[in-house]
């Protein structure tokens, strides 16, 4: 198992040091200067451009510029807004605990409703199972902006029930966006659920439990679900990783202040530090969600412990 954490630890920090020369690099390599953000439509002075160079580091070369953003961000150093002349790590940890609240709230509802669907759906074949397929293909096929938009115009507008902006007094201005976010997860990780699960059932070790005589509810838990669960470990490290991105999104649509507004807010205003940063952050939770997945597979599943021993 530590052989596998290891080998997990190397590849994430592998995967964050490409990620971040390519955030890096694209940013400044692409058209335009960064300096131009804070002249806008003025025409400055070579000698102000100079200034303004000189104080933002554009003057040095790139591959020092690169090592000295890197090493900054190491020590918790992201720079200086260009726009609000703030500290980036400031302007991000403001709207960070709410985007990983609203996650977290989106991930149990996931969870929840996504496996319940998925079992309801693989033990009841039938009409049961019917509806829920139908469920979960309603579920799959509406992108979180239609559902955002649906979700404000009927609870936040019609009925009045839930603020339609904003985090509201407490968690009730995150229940919408946090519906919104985790509507297209519920419907995948039922299905995947539902086809573990069935797969498991149809299993010949299963059908010899069951003509033996043993109890059903031992049968589910000892053989069918330990045996179906790295699927669904493996989609719920997947959704959870790519709700990060989804609340670019979903933030923007219910004026949730976290990083995925900033992050919106920051590509318009061409802020280049505060992007960098959110990108980052962003590649950083997207790989630790799968670098988490695949630790608890190894939890559940003794045969990739020993994969990593042999590896």
């Amino acid at each position: 198992m530590s052989r596998l954490l290891l080998h997990r630890l190397g590849g994430l920090l592998t995967t964050l040091f490409l990620s971040s020369l390519v955030i890096f690099g694209s940013l400044y390599l692409a058209p335009g200067s960064p300096e131009n953000v804070l002249f806008g439509n003025r025409t400055p002075t070579a000698a102000a451009r100079a200034a303004v160079r000189h104080r933002l580091h554009l003057d040095q070369p790139l591959p020092v510029r690169y090592w000295d953003w890197l090493t900054g961000a190491l020590r918790g150093d992201l720079g200086t807004s260009m726009v609000t002349g703030q500290p980036v790590a400031d302007r991000v940890g403001s709207g960070l605990t709410t985007t990983l609240l609203l996650v977290l709230l989106a991930s149990l509802l996931v969870v929840v409703l996504g496996l319940g669907l998925g079992l309801l759906g693989a033990l009841r074949p039938g009409r049961v199972d019917a509806a829920v397929s139908a469920v979960n293909a309603v579920s799959v096929s509406v992108p979180p902006f239609v559902a955002a938009t649906v979700l404000i115009s009927l609870f936040a507008v019609r009925l009045g029930w839930l603020p339609a902006s904003g985090r509201g007094n407490g968690l009730d201005g995150l229940i919408l966006p946090a519906v919104a976010l985790a509507l297209l997860s519920c419907g995948f990780l039922a299905q995947v659920t539902r086809n573990a699960v069935r797969e498991q059932l149809g299993r010949e070790h299963v059908q010899t439990a069951v003509a033996r005589g043993l109890p059903r509810a031992a049968v589910l838990r000892s053989h069918v679900l330990r045996n179906a669960l790295p699927p669904i470990v493996t989609a719920v490290g997947l959704l959870v990783a790519g709700m990060f991105a989804s609340t670019l999104v979903v933030e923007s649509a219910f004026a949730v202040p976290g990083i995925g507004q900033l992050t919106i807010q920051s590509v318009a205003q061409k802020d280049f530090p505060v992007v960098q940063a959110v990108a980052l952050l962003l590649v950083a939770a997207f790989v630790v969600c799968n670098a988490a997945s695949d630790l608890v597979q190894a939890l559940v599943d003794p045969r990739l412990r020993t994969a990593g021993r042999t590896a």
